[in-house]
């Protein structure tokens, strides 16, 4: 079933959407050597953003998602399609000396070059990131790999399973009596994609005020343990063991889903004037004055209690009652939703989320400026080689540098 959660108010016209504007890094060349997913994610942020994006593929198979379902009725992989909407293709041997020379001069030409090879294969291709930074001194070479350039790990290969499980994530993930749990998306390559964009954009940012280009190394393991705020407070900052707790938040309370008659939801209480409104809404304004509840503390230390206090008044109605109930109170809450339920949303559509490119919908952008374009790129992922030729006798003369 479909649920539509009412807004109030109407949505006004969103100035963000305009096709208009201007790209806010339309002047901005990318050579792109990425395949999958994490480094994908980074380039296809940058094409957002207006940048031009070359895509390197190998000849005959291209990126290895091209292959991987699921496929739309064009044949075309989802994953593929939404990794690489924005890009020019070429189809190119870097083992060849005349492909690698066409490689040479877009590299010349540009001003970022993205990888996500392990480490040392740029330099077995005479493409090693320090040399060509050293030798064009304003480029600037995003590295994006497992874990990272340098480190006793360096060189083990990854995948996001991997890395979610090294990083801590997956240990952190699931119920208290379950096992470890992948999160229910490619979380650590996302998370590399983005901090790959946020370090390109970083380095193009501190290009425009010293002139000078950089390496950047991301690493997907470094991009995870970032992330995982609350077990790090517990391991660096008081020396505790985290443990999984479910969907539960660590120090606030209530702030976890909760069973009503037909199905959970979310309700997030962050302070003790909060839980006073919930406590009357829930028609229990004794919640509030009991001792096992007065404090945040004093409910995140009996929580159990709370939830099934909360869960027997819950259990009365609906979902969707009780979320309508409590959200013009003024308490943060939301029924639990499947992807499917959320795509549909009024919010998201208003908000560009969801966007049709070439007949297909695909994921928008979430970076909504007010003088730049948000819209994002509008242009469909490339098919194999889509513009080797011309790329080919673009970038022709001038292969040889120095």
């Amino acid at each position: 079933m479909t649920t539509e959660i009412t807004t109030h108010g109407a949505a006004t016209p969103d100035e963000h959407l305009d096709p208009g504007k201007p790209h806010a890094l339309e002047h901005i060349t990318v050579v792109d050597f990425t395949r999958v997913l994490a480094g994908p994610t980074c380039t296809r942020m940058l094409a957002d953003a207006g940048a031009r994006i070359i895509k390197i593929e190998r000849p005959g198979t291209g990126d290895d998602t091209r292959q991987m379902g699921p496929f739309a009725d064009d044949g075309i992989s989802e994953y593929y399609r939404f990794a690489n909407l924005g890009k020019e293709s070429i189809a190119l041997n870097l083992k060849d000396p005349d492909d690698l020379a066409v490689v040479e001069s877009m590299i010349a030409k540009a001003d970022v070059v993205v990888e996500n090879f392990r480490p040392g294969v740029m330099a077995k291709l005479g493409l090693d990131p320090q040399k060509l930074v050293q030798e064009h001194p304003r480029l600037i070479v995003c590295s994006i790999s497992g874990f990272g350039q340098y480190g006793p790990l360096h060189m083990q290969a990854a995948y996001d399973t991997v890395v979610q499980a090294i990083s801590g994530i997956m240990d952190a993930t699931g119920a208290p009596d379950g096992g470890p749990t992948r999160v229910g998306t490619s979380i650590s390559d996302i998370l590399a994609g983005i901090f790959g964009y946020c370090g390109v954009v970083t380095a193009l940012a501190a290009r425009e005020r010293t002139g000078k280009g950089t390496t950047v190394d991301v690493a997907m393991l470094d991009a995870t343990f970032a992330t995982l705020e609350q077990g790090l407070m517990d391991a660096l900052g008081v020396h505790q063991r985290p443990h999984r707790i479910g969907n539960r938040h660590p120090s606030m309370a209530p702030f976890d889903t909760y069973q009503c008659a037909d199905q959970l939801i979310a309700i997030c209480v962050g302070n003790d004037h909060l839980f006073g409104i919930l406590a009357g809404t829930l028609g229990k304004p004794e919640l509030a004055t009991d001792q096992r509840f007065a404090t945040n503390p004093d409910r995140t230390s009996n929580q159990a209690d709370l939830k099934v206090a909360m869960e027997q008044v819950l259990r009365t109605d609906t979902a969707d009652t009780w979320r309508e109930r409590l959200e013009d109170a003024g308490i943060p809450v939301s029924l639990v939703l499947n992807v499917d339920d959320t795509r549909r949303l009024e919010h998201i559509k208003v908000r560009g989320m969801v966007k049709d490119v070439g007949g297909f919908q695909v994921p928008g952008n979430p970076l909504k400026f007010g003088a730049y374009n948000s819209l994002g790129t509008m242009i469909p992922s490339p098919d194999l080689n889509n513009r080797g030729d011309a790329l080919r006798a673009e970038f022709a003369n001038g292969a040889h540098h120095g």
